[in-house]
């Protein structure tokens, strides 16, 4: 029997090539995860149905033996045989997934020999279902994976930090830099064996430097125009920073062709502090109220060549932020959404935020209030973690002069500054690094969850 192997990156994918390959009748053998990708291994139907005849022989090839040798198994020890509910069961396990349009022909389900006495199969069920059992089986294992996981974690890095000091110190300065235990582990595993204290560190910032996205020219925000809107929580600085770009762009081409737009409608005077701007700019100031509104107001401002929208602030626990995204999207699907994230806030809630308000995707984030923060290691974590680019980061209350673009090298540079005012470690000995590592790996197993 001829056996292949199909991989890709969806189910669906790995089921279209197994129709593509073996046709409609293929046979299903497994469905599972490898590193990422869907591996189903599948056969001809036409094999398949042979092996099954050649294992069963037929009422053909030995008429006179045969139906005797059924009667005498089927009073003494009957063969068992699965039912549907069951087989639907064990596909679920196994994370089968039928397409919708025609099910491919699961391994075993018809059954070409006649049984005497046949077993009635309960069609009152036809999706899969997990029985209390299998499920406290199910999760049982991922907490023995988990527990395995961790306990594996730890006596790992215990002996790397024993051979290697330099990865061990290394991993200190990451964690006091803002960076998280989990990151940090996955940067020093990666770092050479023989490197010296002085190697390890410029290799370090090379490596998260070539994972960071950021704009390197003004002119690609500037110059290019289009329909920006800054989103974020309450008091992170979206109004602050709107205004620093409006005038950024007024300095460059002038106030005509630039629109601002409010949908400030909660807080008392929200309207009033970018009407200021705007009247100082020399700048047309919209304020809308729903999703009509700012159809209408984008309309209007059609021919402008970069509009800018300041949003309401909302906390991410926030209902009405997934309603917010809705209505920008639904507005004008080509509006470029703008995340700003407080440097100075910790990687749990930077990640909490990111995570609410990336709804339909995110074109990049702003990292405002720098000079407030201890170090810019959490904001840049959080940033490569979701593979936002960044756009400006903002250091101050002065517009237009507290706003640039992202300097990596010098950023780099002012995060593992000693005399910056790091994240104190001192208190965290040897042997508690082992333990922080293995619960970091667990931590982010659950925030991808």
């Amino acid at each position: 029997m001829n056996i292949k192997r199909f991989l890709a990156k969806s189910s669906r994918e790995a089921l279209n090539m197994v129709r593509n390959e073996l046709g409609e009748d293929a046979s299903i053998i497994s469905n599972r995860q490898v590193d990422g990708w869907n591996e189903i291994l599948a056969v001809h139907g036409h094999e398949m149905d042979e092996l099954i005849t050649n294992s069963h022989p037929t009422p053909e090839t030995t008429p006179t033996a045969w139906m005797p040798k059924v009667e005498i198994e089927a009073t003494e020890a009957p063969r068992k045989r699965l039912d549907k509910q069951k087989i639907q069961e064990l596909a679920a396990i196994f994370n089968i997934k039928a397409d919708s349009q025609k099910p491919l022909r699961p391994l075993g389900v018809e059954m070409s020999k006649p049984q005497a006495k046949p077993v009635a199969v309960d069609s009152s069920t036809d999706t899969p279902s997990y029985t209390p059992e299998i499920k406290m089986m199910m999760n049982e294992i991922r907490q023995m994976r988990d527990l395995f996981s961790s306990q594996l974690s730890e006596l790992s890095w215990g002996s790397t930090q024993q051979r290697n000091p330099v990865k061990k110190e290394l991993l200190r300065t990451m964690m006091s830099a803002g960076f998280s235990a989990n990151l940090a582990k996955r940067i020093v595993d990666r770092c050479p064996t023989d490197y010296s204290k002085h190697e390890a560190l410029p290799w370090a910032k090379d490596l998260i430097s070539r994972n960071i996205q950021a704009i390197s020219d003004e002119a690609n925000i500037l110059d290019a125009g289009g329909i920006y809107a800054l989103l974020g929580p309450t008091g992170v600085g979206k109004t602050t920073t709107l205004a620093k770009m409006a005038a950024r762009y007024v300095m460059k081409h002038g106030p005509e062709n630039l629109a601002l737009i409010t949908t400030d409608a909660y807080r008392i005077g929200g309207h009033e502090q970018l009407r200021i701007y705007g009247k100082i700019l020399g700048v047309m100031v919209h304020a809308v109220k729903d999703e009509a509104d700012l159809k209408l107001a984008l309309k209007e401002f059609k021919g402008k060549h970069t509009v800018l929208i300041d949003t309401v602030g909302l906390s991410q626990k926030d209902s009405m932020v997934s309603e917010q995204i809705n209505m920008l999207f639904n507005a004008d699907d080509k509006i470029k959404k703008l995340l700003c994230l407080n440097a100075g806030n910790t990687i749990e809630n930077l990640n909490d935020v990111t995570k609410a308000y990336i709804g339909r995707g995110l074109d990049g984030c702003i990292i405002t209030k720098v000079d407030e923060a201890v170090t810019l290691g959490g904001a840049l974590n959080v940033v490569m973690q979701h593979k936002l680019k960044v756009h400006y980061l903002t250091n101050g209350q002065r517009v237009p002069e507290d706003i640039q673009l992202m300097n990596k090298e010098e950023t780099l540079r002012d995060v593992f500054n000693a005399s910056k005012g790091q994240i104190d470690l001192s208190s965290l000995s040897d042997n508690d690094l082992p333990t922080i590592v293995a619960n970091s790996t667990l931590e982010m197993r659950a925030s991808y969850a």
